[in-house]
């Protein structure tokens, strides 16, 4: 049986953790927050909308800094966690520690100043689903994707003040951005270097197979490539009964 992508997308890179141990993890001081979004991005499987307000509001009207390193999930999910982070009474600011793609990029952008850094990646694309169903309700379902796109693009074009024709065409693509292209195409503010931390978020070994254009991960370590291993079946066994419906 052939797994949808989006499935695919979220068996293979939800990230085990021990019983209890939140998707999203959080670290306060006096004077702001660290907020980590380190998983995929959905309500059941990795880091959530619900996750994020509790982050939110207990750091109140502290400043944020929001560390992203995700392969992306459900879109409706993201647009959740973004108005949570525009919502926020202080100040946000988004670094892209490794990955921000697809559902990810939401998150990035709805923070006030947008980092990332050098070595880290960012991919828009259009929108995925699960459907069934006779041809009028694909029919709909294929007209609710026109409007994600839309909105999705819209907020793009506002982002970077590229023309919509650009942006749709970046979305159609898949396209990858480095760091620098992410600047220049503005994304982002600022490209940060790369710290030993930053380098231990970019050796998270996302399977990112379901991406049609992501560019090739160098190779990893046997004892790395076992934990990966280790991961999958872990994922695997968890959507399990759904991939027998």
């Amino acid at each position: 049986m052939k797994v949808h992508k989006l499935l695919q997308l979220l068996r293979d890179n939800a990230q085990p953790r021990a019983d209890g141990q939140p998707a999203l993890r959080a670290e306060s001081t006096d004077a702001e927050a660290h907020i980590y979004v380190y998983d995929v991005i959905d309500a059941w499987w990795g880091a959530s909308a619900a996750a994020l307000v509790e982050a939110l509001s207990a750091a109140g009207d502290r400043a944020v800094h929001l560390h992203i390193n995700s392969p992306g999930g459900d879109v409706f999910e993201a647009r959740a966690m973004a108005a949570a982070i525009v919502a926020h009474k202080g100040p946000v600011t988004s670094h892209i520690d490794g990955l921000a793609a697809s559902a990810a990029t939401y998150l990035a952008l709805a923070a006030n100043e947008v980092r990332m850094t050098d070595g880290s990646l960012f991919m828009v694309h259009n929108s995925w689903t699960l459907a069934y169903g006779d041809k009028a309700e694909l029919q709909q379902t294929a007209a609710l994707l026109d409007k994600i796109d839309g909105t999705i693009a819209a907020d793009y074009a506002r982002r970077t003040g590229a023309a919509l024709d650009q942006v749709h065409a970046w979305m159609d693509a898949e396209t990858w951005f480095n760091a620098a292209e992410a600047l220049d195409a503005k994304f982002i503010d600022a490209v940060d270097p790369n710290t030993k931390a930053d380098a231990n978020a970019q050796a998270r070994a996302w399977n990112l197979s379901a991406y049609a254009n992501a560019p090739k991960l160098p190779e990893q370590q046997p004892d790395l490539q076992a934990q990966v291993a280790a991961q999958l079946a872990h994922n695997r066994n968890r959507l399990k009964a759904l991939h027998s419906i």
